[in-house]
């Protein structure tokens, strides 16, 4: 008999052992989203700041077929070295640990594995959402969809500034998943501070988040998540213009060498970082601390009702 079932690490084994608060958090960031040995360095750093900030990472990936919540610093390093790892999606998981993957969680994967161990709270950069021009070829990350039937909060930075940010929160308000901003009712635009948008809801501090989390478990009516967007200060963004600038010339480039599909979003954040000399790696790398550290706060927030921020409560 094979044995599939998701296993926790030892430190989150006992962290709910003490009724300690977590944070989960994903691991394409270590395999897919930075370079080496930026990946491997930010990967230690935010777990570091979930710590810092009252709460016990647990960063979701799968080694050997295996899916693991809380993966030790020798398996971050893994992921973080080795080729050909699988970048791993909701739909992908059961596959990849049949075929004995290394594989690294995304937003939809880690939120779904993350409520599944009954952690809720989940720290990330930015969304995936709605690609532009998705009215001709259904370019829709499967972020939107998972959100909607999995009950977790998710700190971000709002969605990449390469999508299609307006109709990715129509999407979000179709599919019933809740959007607050936090401190701010200006949706952020992952490298801005301003994505262009406002939401319906903003909500002021980690208490303020972890009560809403509170009735949502007490009300027993809605099954979707809380998108909590976290903007830069507007002093940390990426400047504006060059921005803008950047993200008109990807466009063009994209055309010109035909880029459709899965590439469109890689060449693009590549190609900001070529055309940024690195800014939008430095800004990117502000974004994730900064939401490791508010979903700690969130999780500590929630020590007076264990049961819905996902850790135990003291026997």
């Amino acid at each position: 008999m094979t044995d599939f079932a998701i296993r926790s690490g030892e430190h989150v084994t006992r962290a709910r052992r003490d009724a300690r608060p977590l944070v989960a958090l994903e691991s394409t960031i270590i395999s897919h989203g930075l370079p080496h040995p930026d990946n491997l360095r930010v990967a230690r750093e935010i777990e570091q700041t979930v710590r810092d900030n009252g709460a016990v990472p647990a960063t979701i990936g799968m080694i050997g077929g295996e899916l693991i919540v809380g993966l030790d610093d020798d398996q971050i390093q893994h992921l973080a070295l080795a080729d050909g790892v699988a970048k791993l999606s909701v739909r992908d998981l059961a596959v990849a640990a049949a075929r004995r993957s290394d594989g690294a969680t995304t937003v939809a994967a880690t939120s779904s594995v993350a409520a599944a161990a009954e952690i809720g709270v989940f720290a990330t950069g930015g969304l995936g959402g709605v690609h532009r021009e998705a009215n001709a070829t259904f370019d829709e990350s499967a972020d939107l969809t998972t959100l909607a039937r999995t009950p977790i909060v998710v700190v971000c930075a709002g969605v990449k500034s390469i999508l299609d940010v307006g109709a990715t929160l129509e999407r979000l308000e179709t599919l019933g998943v809740a959007v607050a901003g936090y401190r701010t009712t200006r949706f952020p635009g992952f490298f801005i501070t301003d994505g262009g948008f406002d939401v319906d809801w903003q909500l002021d501090s980690p208490a303020q988040v972890a009560d809403v989390l509170r009735a949502r478990a007490d009300q027993g009516v809605s099954t979707g998540a809380l998108i909590l967007a976290n903007p830069l200060p507007a002093d940390q963004q990426l400047d504006p213009a060059l921005h803008d600038r950047t993200l008109a010339e990807g466009f063009e480039l994209l055309a010109k060498n035909r880029i459709t599909g899965k590439a469109v979003t890689p060449f693009l954040l590549s190609h900001f970082h070529e055309s940024t000399h690195g800014q939008s790696l430095e800004v990117n790398v502000r974004i994730i601390l900064r939401n490791a550290a508010l979903a700690a706060q969130i999780a500590a927030s929630g020590s007076a009702a264990p049961a819905t921020l996902g850790f135990a409560a003291p026997a």
